[in-house]
């Protein structure tokens, strides 16, 4: 049954502040959490309205946590905005609570499998990519000589329709055509039809340009050498073909060093050329390319099997949020999150930036006091070097947060952390760790979404659920990336790229739980291949590693 939109709606009987569901008109009397107020102004959906009189001074409070401070007053019923409300959160230290966690019932999962690539140390991909990495900068041009031949050459290449726009429009031209022609050239209504693959057990030859490498400083390179030793052993990845120059920062020793931290025993086939020892450019590609056409064979005679839901590693991203996706989208990742926990998977929280606030909470689901000041140091360094660089944990919300409703970090911070959900937290790694416990686990990386996105797939993530209230196209190389809206209107409007709609939850249509569990049966399907992101098919290889000290 459909029940009525509430007007707003108070996530904590804590709370000061509202959400408003649906645009509000000055003088209409409204009910939030049992108590009857008086609109004050016209408020539009997803911003925050006072339930109570402010005064300078006062502190304002979202899911049961301090998010801000009033600049000025505020009577019950009027909008909040950077105007009248700033910045302001708790304080956090040692672990002052217990891990109380019930999981969910699982029961109907219990059985249940999804169809993956089985690796020789236990782990088990959604897919199975072959991935070609430069070492440095130095080395891209020949990296992009590389793509330029393997990837329409195998049958790789997506989005044709734009390729044959621009022959069209190439044709044309070669005809004379002048402005006024070329207006009239239409855009292909379907997508021209793609090679046939040469190894269709190979889902994809991605190629991971950065710009890395060298002349940064070494500790960043050394991290680049770590994120990279977590795509060459990701689960989804078969291989890799190595270029590098031989003189940079990045040397290919280090890359190995950190394989065999996360993989003692690792034994995928690595192709490694250097330029600086062939007699020439020709010498080393050609080499390249016939060695990888042998190994991709042997890649593509991998099939998929039966694996437990045990062996998912879910990342969980949000990006281009508004403010809605704290109370819909968010919450929704929160379920798919405590049922893959409770499956005995694995499951990551990253973007530490929009976890400013909610520290302590966090501290607390530590399962050890020595975990929770783990999290508590790396979360007040990364604020303090933000701090050198001019920055904070403040000036984290973008323009387009701050106009569909998140005025705050706190605010942006305590909706983004319910992605996660309620389990305890079992590990926490500095960036560019590897996830190895079942469970929870935090790991520090920027708020960027790429940054973001990019550090967990490094970490392990073989697949990606990422809530998003405003759009984004963001994917990545080897980690299938699921889109969830956290509002009808973008899963309609921005449809080529969301997967799935958490608007319901907004409609007062379905409930967290319930979408949780379709999204769920949503997940083994993009694990086994049976259903593709958009974000995989529209081709959408996002790759950017983190600059520690620049991005928030």
């Amino acid at each position: 049954m459909i029940r009525e939109q509430c007007a707003a709606m108070r996530i904590s009987r804590e709370d000061n502040l509202a959400v408003a569901l649906r645009d509000l008109s000055i003088g209409e009397a409204i009910e939030v959490g049992g108590q009857s107020i008086i609109v004050a102004e016209n408020i539009s959906a997803k911003h925050k309205l006072a339930i109570r009189d402010f005064a300078p001074g006062d502190v304002a409070t979202m899911y049961g946590v301090m998010v801000g401070e009033a600049r000025e007053s505020v009577a019950a019923g009027g909008l909040l905005t950077t105007e009248n409300l700033v910045h302001r959160s708790s304080g956090f230290g040692e672990k002052t609570g217990s891990v109380d966690w019930v999981p969910p019932e699982v029961s109907k999962w219990s059985e249940t499998k999804f169809q993956g690539f089985h690796r020789s140390n236990g782990e088990v991909g959604t897919a199975n990519h072959w991935i070609f990495l430069p070492m440095v900068f130095c080395e891209e041009g020949n990296l992009a000589l590389l793509r330029e031949a393997f990837t329409k050459t195998l049958g790789y290449e997506s989005r044709q329709r734009y390729h044959a726009f621009a022959s069209s429009l190439a044709d044309a031209c070669r005809q004379g055509a002048d402005e006024a022609a070329l207006s009239q050239v239409s855009f292909p209504e379907e997508e021209a039809a793609a090679g046939t693959r040469l190894f269709p057990q190979v889902d994809g030859v991605k190629f991971l340009f950065h710009g890395m490498g060298c002349g940064e400083t070494r500790a960043v390179s050394e991290e680049l050498c770590g994120l990279l030793a977590g795509y060459v052993n990701h689960p989804n990845v078969a291989g890799a073909t190595v270029l590098s120059l031989g003189c940079q920062h990045a040397q290919v020793s280090i890359l190995e060093d950190e394989l065999a931290k996360r993989n003692p025993h690792f034994d995928k086939p690595l192709l490694v050329y250097e330029q600086q020892k062939h007699e020439s450019e020709r010498d080393m590609l050609e080499n390249a390319i016939r060695k990888t056409f042998v190994e991709l064979g042997k890649a593509n005679e991998l099939k998929r099997e039966p694996a437990s839901l045990s062996k998912l590693t879910l990342g969980m991203e949000c990006g281009a949020s508004d403010g809605f996706s704290g109370i819909s989208s968010n919450p929704v990742l929160g379920r798919v999150a405590d049922l893959t926990v409770a499956l005995g998977g694995r499951v990551i929280l990253s973007e530490f930036p929009e976890l400013c606030g909610v520290e302590q909470e966090l501290v607390n689901r530590c399962v050890t006091p020595e975990l929770g000041r783990r999290f508590a140091e790396i979360m007040r360094n990364y604020e303090a070097r933000a701090k050198e660089a001019g920055s904070g944990f403040h000036m984290n919300p973008s323009p387009g947060n701050v106009k569909d409703g998140l005025i705050t970090d706190a605010i942006k911070s305590a909706g983004a952390a319910r992605k996660a959900g309620t389990s305890p937290i079992i590990d926490v790694l500095d960036y560019p760790g590897w996830v190895t416990k079942p469970g929870l686990s935090l790991l520090c990386t920027a708020g960027n979404d790429v940054e973001s996105t990019t550090a967990m797939a490094g970490a392990g993530a073989n697949l990606q659920l990422f809530s998003t209230g405003l759009g984004t196209p963001t994917g990545n190389p080897v980690s299938p990336i699921v889109k969830v809206s956290s509002n009808s209107a973008i899963f309609e409007n921005f449809s080529q790229y969301v997967d799935f709609d958490a608007g319901p939850v907004i409609a007062g249509e379905n409930g967290v739980d319930e979408l949780g569990d379709q999204l769920f049966e949503q997940v083994i399907a993009y694990a086994s291949g049976d259903s593709i992101p958009k974000a995989v098919l529209h081709g959408r290889d996002d790759f950017l590693p983190w600059k520690r000290g620049i991005s928030l």
